[in-house]
């Protein structure tokens, strides 16, 4: 079967299109199971123009059980995106205890104040070396598992979204993160997004796959869909690249607990 569980929904500020629609397009698509992972509200001085606020998560949860009832042959999951940022782990704790969360995916979006992963602030990837960038990144990474609060790790290596890569191998800095996700029996979201970014390479790259899969961590399919159009896009290719390190089941989720499926 095929699974997408990286889907947006508009009250994250900058995603197109009602729950129901990302749901008729994966029926098109022939997806078996999709799920909905917002951003999830975070403290009031946290990145609030590109996420949902907490007075709008009884609503989002309330269209995810639309999308589920108006399509009832299509399983629709309950998710949400919550980012690993410290000093916020109690409140992402509160959020995502509020409601029964089928998983919730954890992503790295900012290297202490720089949003990395913004347009807008790419330039001190060209003022900073890369390969130290990439160390603190999947620090970050390392210790977002270590809170044992999220189910799956978004978008794995996003850091590399604009195309900026170390001039050199780094092993090292991948397999410390990788082993905490391990420890913490999550999953790695296999996201198909970095397909339309400059860097042009799903993530994670063949080489953290690789990694991944001698340590047994299992994988999960997203779009990390920002309109109807982006569900299931290129999952032929991630199938593919799966499938040759090695892959063939993908985790699938309900209340935060999981198993394996054949992959489709």
């Amino acid at each position: 079967m095929l699974i997408d569980y990286h889907l947006h929904t508009p009250l994250c500020r900058h995603a197109d299109g009602a729950p129901e629609e990302y749901a008729a397009r994966a029926v098109e698509r022939g997806i078996a199971e999709i799920g909905f992972s917002d951003h999830s509200p975070m403290p009031a001085h946290y990145d609030p123009d590109w996420r949902m606020a907490l007075e709008d998560l009884p609503e989002y949860v309330a269209s995810v059980l639309r999308a589920r009832e108006k399509f009832p042959r299509l399983s629709v999951k309950l998710g949400l995106e919550a980012d690993y940022f410290p000093g916020t782990e109690d409140f992402v704790y509160n959020v995502t205890s509020e409601y029964d969360f089928d998983y919730v995916i954890g992503s790295v979006h900012y290297i202490d104040d720089w949003g990395f992963d913004n347009a807008e602030n790419k330039a001190r990837f060209e003022e900073s070396d890369v390969y130290d960038i990439y160390a603190q990144y999947f620090d970050r990474v390392a210790r977002l598992a270590k809170t044992r609060l999220f189910d799956i790790l978004g978008h794995p290596d996003v850091v590399k979204k604009f195309g900026h890569r170390p001039d050199r191998a780094y092993d090292e800095l991948m397999r410390p993160a990788l082993e905490a996700v391990k420890a913490a029996g999550m999953a790695l979201d296999v996201n198909t997004s970095g397909l339309r970014f400059p860097c042009r390479e799903i993530y994670p790259s063949r080489r953290m796959l690789e990694i991944a899969r001698e340590m047994e961590i299992p994988v999960t399919l997203g779009a990390d869909a920002h309109r109807p159009a982006h569900v299931g896009e290129g999952f032929g290719e991630a199938v593919a690249l799966l499938r040759s390190v090695g892959y063939e089941n993908l985790r699938r989720y309900a209340r935060r607990t999981s198993e394996p499926v054949p992959m489709g």
